[in-house]
């Protein structure tokens, strides 16, 4: 029993470890948004988001509500606002 403790041990370890890589390639995805009429990415981070709700503020706009729900042309404003607002930080 003991042979075979260890091997389901091992393999719930390994299982564990599969899933926390896959989870952390994912989380980097996620935290880059693509920008289609400016052809870059920019990384969703602390910085990003203080400009999000300084945009959606001055346009008054919901600045709690994800960037990812808004319809297409609000994004494309918000990344035409970004670009003329200082260096985003493209990856």
């Amino acid at each position: 029993m003991g042979g075979r403790s260890r091997f389901l041990s091992s393999w719930l370890l390994a299982a564990v470890l599969a899933c926390s890589v896959v989870g952390a390639g994912c989380e980097r995805r996620d935290d880059r948004v693509y920008d289609s009429d400016h052809g870059d990415y920019h990384a969703w981070n602390r910085d990003e988001v203080a400009h999000y709700n300084q945009w959606a503020t001055e346009s008054h706009r919901d600045p709690n509500r994800d960037f990812r729900r808004l319809p297409p042309d609000e994004q494309k404003q918000y990344w035409t606002w970004r670009h003329s607002h200082g260096d985003p930080d493209h990856r």
